[in-house]
């Protein structure tokens, strides 16, 4: 079993960054990917941004590609993403999850609220 916790949300203004982390305990060993997620009320949630555990090697969707960055430190078992330029539609509840390689969303954080005024 793998726990995430999530950190690092909050208010910011239109242009502004924010660091997301997510830090993992347990059986951080059978980690195959980190994920970002974000839902916005009344939408579906979305996959924003991933990077493979092992080598860093980093996906981004193009509503945040080039904004945001995905990264990762194995010796503290936590993954980070960095948002810049942020937007007011970025405002959302995020998520980071994890798998172990199966096809499935193994695990998952509590979610943090990202708010972007304009």
């Amino acid at each position: 079993q793998v726990e995430l916790v999530e950190s690092g949300g909050g208010l910011v203004q239109a242009g502004g960054s924010l660091r997301l982390s997510c830090a993992a305990s347990g059986r951080t060993f059978s980690i195959s990917h980190m994920h970002w997620f974000r839902q916005a009320p009344g939408l579906a949630r979305e996959l924003i941004a991933n990077i493979r555990w092992s080598d860093g090697d980093t996906y981004y969707a193009d509503v945040v590609k080039g904004r945001f960055t995905a990264s990762r430190d194995n010796a503290k078992n936590t993954g980070y993403l960095q948002m810049n330029d942020l937007k007011p539609e970025d405002t959302a509840v995020y998520h980071c999850a994890a798998d172990q390689g199966l096809g499935v969303y193994d695990w998952w954080g509590q979610g943090t609220q990202v708010t972007v005024s304009s």
